[in-house]
């Protein structure tokens, strides 16, 4: 299938948005923010070809992944001032860039922002490199707490209304990723330091605090911290990314990410655990169909989540692009057409999320 060049809608990039189908709020008042558009979206053209869903490959074992600390700002609680997502009001994110390398990414056209200083560690494409590049923001005990106590002090009548009051991880990156390549010590050093900040920063916000906490990853690497989570009681929710239960598809858009029915089976144990879950089926495919809803939904269902959360595929930048070469490496033939157009991205993000909804409802999940 023929995919036509990005650039007719990234010079008006789509803000991101979302909805909880079990929210009060009907699809309609959701898919307003559809039509809101970013006018700051830019035009370029990134060569895009090399990207590989085999890390063993040669072409991967060619590639120059870049990991390093990040001196561009210490790993701190930032408030979000998220617009169109109902999910917390600040963030934590303790890496710059992310080894899970999902092509539909948005994410990639934020750290647009930081390009002069990723230069520096010598990414010269923040958006056509996304998943080649990880930075460790450095740990600063201090400056940590320091910001959890100004975030703390924030009445919540100054703080978006569905926030929560509660700390994301994470809203850029993913705060369990694995880092996979380098050398093998200063890698496994790595790891080692990004799970003791994590865990160090969680404990700091429970006892230093009365926030909330939010996670949401693609790992089951989380299972290192149901230990930590329960210790939070009802402050805490943990939540995944389950766009879809098809594994197979999920490697097209995902191709780096633990495998969905690895999360789902993570989620069961965060719930056998005694933990709130919750579920963000997000980003949803345009392959996805009613059956393929279904079956994520019921599962869902079967866990007993607190929430579910739906978000289609926001353009960004050159996202579509890499989905697309991605998906030629598979041999898939996916639904990217629903990208052509701006009017084309808008049907597609109304349509699915009323279908979610409906199935929602026939299953008793939502009113």
């Amino acid at each position: 299938m023929k995919v036509k060049k990005q650039s007719k809608v990234s010079r008006k990039a789509i803000a991101p948005v979302a909805g909880a189908i079990c929210s009060a709020a009907e699809t309609q008042a959701v898919v307003s923010a559809v039509m809101s558009v970013n006018k700051n979206g830019s035009e370029k053209k990134v060569l895009i070809g090399s990207r590989v869903a085999d890390q063993n490959s040669e072409a991967a074992k060619k590639r120059n992944y870049l990991l390093d600390d990040w001196n561009g700002g210490a790993f701190t609680v930032q408030r979000n001032n998220f617009k169109h997502k109902s999910l917390s009001s600040w963030s934590a994110n303790p890496v710059v860039g992310c080894m899970h390398a999902c092509p539909h990414c948005y994410v990639s056209e934020i750290v647009l922002k930081q390009k002069a200083k990723l230069a520096e560690f010598g990414v010269q494409d923040p958006d056509g490199e996304w998943g080649d590049y990880a930075f460790l923001r450095v740990w600063h005990e201090e400056k940590f707490l320091a910001a959890l106590k100004r975030a703390e002090a924030i009445p919540s009548k100054d703080l978006n209304a569905d926030g929560n009051r509660a700390v994301m991880y994470s809203t850029t990156t993913d705060a369990y990723q694995t880092f996979r390549y380098g050398n093998a010590d200063f890698r496994d050093e790595k790891n080692a330091q990004l799970k003791t900040m994590r865990r160090r920063s969680l404990q700091l916000i429970r006892d230093e605090s009365t926030l909330n906490v939010r996670i949401l990853t693609r790992s089951p690497l989380a299972r290192q911290d149901f230990d930590l989570y329960k210790s939070f009681g009802n402050r805490l929710m943990f939540g995944m990314s389950v766009p879809t239960l098809d594994n197979d598809l999920s490697k097209a858009y995902e191709p780096h990410s633990p495998a969905p029915t690895q999360r789902l089976a993570t989620l069961k144990a965060a719930k056998d655990q005694g933990l709130n879950v919750f579920v963000a089926i997000a980003p949803l495919f345009p392959d996805c169909d009613d059956e393929d809803i279904r079956r994520t939904l019921q599962a869902v269902k079967d866990l007993g989540v607190m929430t579910i959360f739906v978000e289609p595929i926001n353009i960004r930048a050159d996202n579509v692009e890499r989905i697309a070469a991605i998906g030629r490496q598979y041999g898939k033939n996916l639904k990217l057409d629903v990208f052509d157009s701006l009017e084309r991205w808008r049907e597609y993000a109304y349509d699915q999320l009323k279908l979610v909804q409906r199935i929602a409802r026939e299953l008793g999940i939502a009113k």
